[in-house]
């Protein structure tokens, strides 16, 4: 009875050093600090998308769990007659496989539709790990040489890192790439950020999983200093999908009603472990930013990758955003009011 006594006091005291130590900012919002990036409304000027080359790791309606945007992202595109002039797809949302299949089932419902779609090809199903380049980097590659390129990397960068390889003559056709990932140092990403739910109020961690999964290509990539735009999930924040605004997204058409379908585990897993009424749709944020990149305000930033090191996550590598004043990079945090309404508007 005493050494269980003794026992309980030692974790009581642990425990009370523990949260002693924690920053509570840091632990219910993921930021040691506010923001120090100087945001400019409405972002730096840019040229409109001519080309666009998607990339993508889809996986709606791939199971209980995997989120819609890709999916939602994608035809809000081709429905604005945005010129696509090919679709790769990748890995991260799911494995390659499952991409390939759940955007052939996408291809087809757009179809039937009567979109306009453009050659959807199967790129790097996994960590490239061969010299033999899939089809869906060899028709990048080709879309590059036809001339300049605006890439939209939904995914992890393999298919783009790996068409890019010793070829600079590519790398200077490409206009712009716009990614999901990247954040401030110090910051991690939970939605439900101090709501009650979870560990001490501490919701569901989203790592920021188009690095993750292939580290070494964004360090390649960044190394290439190109032209890009980093739309992280904090962009997303802002757009709240929920039960009425897929319904009403449903009516627009036979895709949409499939899409919205395919979005409804992805939103009970928000409503039920996240804790909000509905999803933020990052990927389809970041296809916005194409259309209306004064809908977003955002920072002339260098970009990295290095390995992070903090109390509440696991060591890492993380791709990071410090301020750069007249950098290419542009990180883009924070969105106009409006976007929400852009995004569910009908064509």
């Amino acid at each position: 009875m005493r050494t269980a006594r003794r026992l309980s006091l030692l974790v009581l005291l642990l425990a009370a050093a523990l949260l002693a130590v924690i920053p509570s900012r840091a632990w219910w919002t993921g930021r040691m600090t506010a923001s120090a990036l100087k945001l400019v409304e409405g972002g730096p000027k840019v040229l409109p998308v001519a080309r666009l080359w998607i990339d993508t790791d889809a996986a709606c309606g791939a199971g209980a769990r995997t989120d819609p945007d890709d999916c939602l992202a994608i035809l809000w595109l081709l429905g604005r007659g945005v010129d696509v002039v090919g679709i790769s797809t990748s890995f991260g949302n799911a494995e390659g496989a499952v991409v390939v299949e759940r955007m052939a089932a996408l291809a087809a419902q757009m179809r039937d539709a009567g979109l306009a779609v453009p050659p959807v090809l199967a790129g790097f199903p996994a960590l490239a790990d061969t010299d033999a380049l899939p089809a869906g980097v060899v028709g990048l590659r080709a879309a590059l040489e036809d001339g300049p390129l605006t890439v939209l990397a939904l995914g992890p960068l393999t298919n783009l890192a790996a068409a890019l390889e010793g070829r600079p003559d590519l790398a200077a056709k490409v206009q712009r790439v716009v990614a999901v990932m990247g954040h401030e140092a110090g910051h991690i990403f939970h939605p439900s950020e101090g709501n009650g739910r979870g560990l001490l109020g501490h919701g569901p961690i989203f790592r920021d999983l188009n690095v993750s999964v292939d580290v070494d290509s964004a360090r390649r990539l960044m190394a290439l200093d190109l032209p890009m735009t980093l739309i992280p999930y904090d962009a997303g924040r802002g757009v709240v999908i929920g039960p009425a605004d897929l319904e009403a997204f449903a009516e627009q058409g036979p895709a949409q009603a499939w899409v919205a379908r395919q979005a409804q585990g992805w939103l009970a897993f928000w409503q039920e472990d996240v804790g909000l009424e509905g999803f933020s749709p990052f990927d389809w944020v970041a296809a916005a930013w194409l259309l209306a990149p004064g809908q977003f305000d955002c920072a002339e930033v260098r970009a990295e990758v290095r390995l992070e090191l903090a109390f509440w996550v696991w060591p890492r590598d993380g791709l990071v955003v410090d301020q750069a004043a007249g950098s290419r990079t542009f990180y883009c945090p924070a969105t106009a009011p409006g976007l929400k309404d852009l995004l569910l508007r009908a064509r």
